[in-house]
């Protein structure tokens, strides 16, 4: 053998796994970013407290989530003064509350709402998924469809995020449950987003009465639970879909540093905590590994964490130099990230000021983007271009 072919021999077996597939790179993480120029913020409404997510119903009108527990209507601009009625009680505390609210597909035909939300006690909870007819101000028929199969203690971590698919199947984001010390049989319950035993720090896909897809990766795979569709997640609170290629995209938080953008594929694992760049809130890193082979590779790593919270691709005409971009909510810098693609490569990251909270980012009927602020007296924004 060529002597130095053989020294090289060690480290091309490193590079390249049994399988085959190079060993995946450190990603450079994300800091500050260039200000996004020529737009401008006007207020839709104001005073809603902690919203969490808005949903465009076929008529033009608007529901909004607030984590207390009410859902409110918005109409030509004006928010209902009166709360719907029959929503299901929720446990408001920490994160956890009324979370996201999302239409059936056929919504025009049979009035259905899906709604998260946080159920139980402060020493046992659970991410819940209720389903319901909208009649006029008010829920009727609701069910309990799909609820986390285990409970937890504290406030933290429960997802939340809903999104269709286009065959109807429906995704459902779960949190890992909590912080260290927060624990779960025997070890720290983030523990859990590598066993597919339990629900947490997953992304479920579910019929639209709340029963597993048959078709999920792992229906079928002894211990696991089926309505799986990918693992090692932390919290994801932003899920989006480009309706074109189909390709899903979602942003999750890490703990310190460490927020990532994926891209979502059946079946993948996506490390936490045992592959990723977050550090413990107290100092050291969660891990010594930043990339595995096996492991899915994120997008961007955001370092230090912004926060991410809700996720829009856009597909409007308002802005034409936007379409086919993300803009990710930030919570902790009071930003909308817009986030350039080519196809599935990121070329360039914006930011919008917004100097709130920015709990959820979504694109309206009318093709303008909407944003809601996380805070006591919370707004809705409508983002124009200068000259609209």
């Amino acid at each position: 053998m060529n002597p130095r072919l053989a020294m090289l021999l060690p480290l091309l077996c490193w590079l390249l796994p049994a399988h085959g597939e190079p060993v995946p790179g450190p990603i450079d993480p994300t800091g500050d970013v260039p200000e996004v120029v020529g737009w401008r913020a006007e207020t839709v409404v104001s005073g809603l407290e902690h919203p969490w997510s808005i949903a465009w119903l076929p008529d033009g009108s608007a529901l909004i989530t607030e984590r207390p527990g009410r859902l409110r209507i918005l109409r030509d601009g004006v928010l209902d003064p009166k709360p719907v009625g029959g929503v299901p009680r929720v446990l408001a505390l920490g994160q956890g509350g009324l979370l996201d609210v999302l239409p059936h597909p056929d919504f025009a035909a049979n009035r259905l709402l899906y709604l998260t939300y946080a159920a139980g006690t402060q020493d046992a909870n659970r991410t819940t998924l209720a389903r319901a007819r909208l009649d006029g101000s008010r829920l009727e028929h609701l069910e309990v469809i799909f609820r986390n199969a285990d409970a937890k203690s504290g406030g933290q971590h429960f997802g939340s995020r809903l999104l269709w698919l286009p065959d109807k199947s429906l995704l459902m984001s779960i949190g890992d449950g909590g912080n260290p010390p927060l624990a779960f049989d025997g070890g720290n319950i983030r523990d859990q987003a590598q066993r597919l035993g339990t629900h947490f720090g997953k992304i479920l896909r579910l019929r639209e009465d709340g029963r597993p897809a048959q078709d999920n990766p792992f229906a079928q795979q002894h211990g696991a639970r089926p309505e799986i569709y990918t693992y090692g997640h932390r919290n994801i609170q932003g899920l989006a879909l480009d309706p074109v290629s189909g390709r899903v995209w979602a942003n999750e938080h890490g703990s310190r540093g460490g927020d990532e953008l994926n891209l979502i594929e059946a079946g993948r694992n996506y490390g936490w905590p045992v592959v990723t760049y977050s550090l413990e809130y107290w100092g050291p890193r969660v891990s010594d590994e930043t990339s595995r082979p096996g492991i899915a590779e994120p997008t961007v790593v955001w370092t230090p964490s912004k926060a991410p919270s809700g996720l829009a691709f856009y597909t409007g005409d308002r802005y034409p130099q936007w379409r086919g971009d993300l803009f990710s909510g930030a919570l902790k810098f009071g930003q909308v990230r817009r986030i350039d693609l080519d196809g599935v490569r990121v070329v360039g990251e914006q930011k919008l000021t917004i100097g709130r909270r920015v709990r959820d980012v979504r694109q309206g009927p009318d093709g303008y983007l909407y944003v809601l602020t996380d805070e006591p007296k919370g707004v809705l924004l409508r983002i124009l271009a200068e000259d609209g």
